[in-house]
């Protein structure tokens, strides 16, 4: 095994010792609950996936056809049940279950549990002591892949616990752009969603990662997710949540560690039903003129509870910037919204950290606007809702774009 079994002994121990370790922010999840494992068979290509599991595949911005997409890893339940690389990238990229890469690669422990860690809480020592897949991607260095890798985390079974730890390495000079989702293909399926994910983005490296969520009102997710970033590095995080689910909190640490490196993260979330969704994101400015900005956009309907964070922490003595743009919308009286920004310097006296955030209604004038060029107040407020919502999301696929429309139709008479 190309991991050494002190290093694997290491890893159990720190998660042992924080099997009941709470986490500091959301709801607290008994992990007992979810004891069955359920494994599936592999298919040979994905419109061979049955109708459901297919569909919620496709909501969650698969490629059934593949024609635009350098590879795929499909994961349902417990199994990996299909991935593939197009032959015209062999030698750019590699697609695997993290599992394989574990068996396969020596270097694979230099970023095996690095930067998340398994005793952060109970829920990464969870996957650390019981760990079911997940992907693993890697793109060579000085290669710049013309199209997506994309994969998908599915369960369509009850009582289950998704535990998953997906690696991504983009080595030196390189580029990639992913499109991953996690969605239910029953949709009042009971369960936890863990996932742990570690990016490393080297010198002058780039990684557009795009992650839509699809759950459901029983379902809980707990992402760890951790990205380094060397010299020069970028790193762009989507993230789209447009359906309900029961919980869901998470807060990406970003460490940037070489000079020149930059990150971006781009939030969509509507909060619907009785969500409660905690989300945010930490970025550590830890090098001279490093850049961060955080941008997010949420709308609570029904009677759904959002937090809004993000964390902008400059370590560095030398020059750095970040920035924070939180707006958020409530449609619902019953809805709840907070917008948390926090601003840290730490003895960075050169660090430019800024933040814009509020909590608002539609605007009246607006509607009164458009109502006077001919528009029906409910088009009005839909079309003022999706301009909120649109933050032009890179390689966005047209349908989920399109599903952003349906749900602020569905909602829009509550907006006013």
């Amino acid at each position: 095994m190309p991991i050494s079994e002190s290093r694997l002994s290491e890893i159990r121990s720190l998660a042992n010792a924080a099997r009941d370790k709470k986490a500091s922010l959301g709801p607290d999840i008994d992990l007992e609950k979810f004891k069955e494992f359920v494994q599936r068979n592999r298919v040979e290509n994905l419109s061979s996936l049955n109708s459901q599991v297919r569909e919620a595949a496709i909501m969650s911005g698969m490629d059934i056809a593949e024609e635009v997409r350098s590879g795929s890893f499909v994961q349902l339940n417990h199994s990996v049940i299909y991935e593939s690389l197009n032959k015209k990238y062999k030698d750019q990229l590699q697609i695997m279950s993290t599992d394989d890469a574990v068996e396969k690669f020596d270097f694979i422990e230099d970023y095996f549990w690095r930067i998340v860690k398994p005793d952060q809480d109970k829920y990464t020592a969870a996957v650390a002591l019981n760990p079911t897949h997940g992907y693993f991607m890697r793109v060579f260095a000085n290669q710049h892949v013309e199209y997506p890798l994309q994969a998908c985390l599915l369960v369509d079974e009850n009582n289950i616990s998704q535990n998953v730890h997906n690696i991504i390495i983009v080595e030196e000079g390189a580029s990639l752009n992913v499109i991953t989702g996690c969605s239910l293909s029953k949709s009042d399926a009971y369960g936890i969603h863990l996932g742990i994910s570690e990016f490393y983005v080297k010198r002058g490296g780039s990684l557009t990662f795009t992650m839509i969520h699809n759950w459901a009102d029983n379902f809980d997710v707990r992402p760890r997710t951790g990205v380094y970033l060397e010299e020069g590095a970028k790193y762009v995080n989507n993230y789209i949540l447009l359906k309900p689910v029961k919980s869901i909190q998470s807060a990406p640490n970003v460490y940037l560690a070489g000079e020149n490196a930059v990150v971006q993260f781009n939030n969509v979330i509507y909060g619907l039903g009785n969500s409660y969704i905690d989300l945010g994101s930490k970025m550590y400015l830890d090098a001279p003129n490093t850049r961060a900005e955080s941008i997010a956009r949420t709308i609570a309907a029904d009677r759904s509870i959002i937090y809004s964070r993000g964390d902008m922490i400059a370590r560095t003595k030398e020059a750095c910037m970040a920035h924070l743009d939180c707006r958020g919308i409530v449609f619902s009286k019953e809805a709840t919204m907070y917008a948390i920004p926090a601003l840290v310097s730490e003895g960075s006296v050169k660090a430019l950290l800024s933040h814009e955030a509020s909590i608002g209604p539609i605007s009246q004038e607006q509607v009164e606007y458009l109502m006077s060029r001919g528009i029906e107040k409910d088009d009005a407020v839909s079309l003022i809702t999706t301009g909120f919502l649109n933050l032009n999301i890179p390689y966005i696929p047209a349908f989920i774009e399109n599903k952003i429309r349906d749900i602020i139709n569905a909602t829009a008479k509550e907006a006013l």
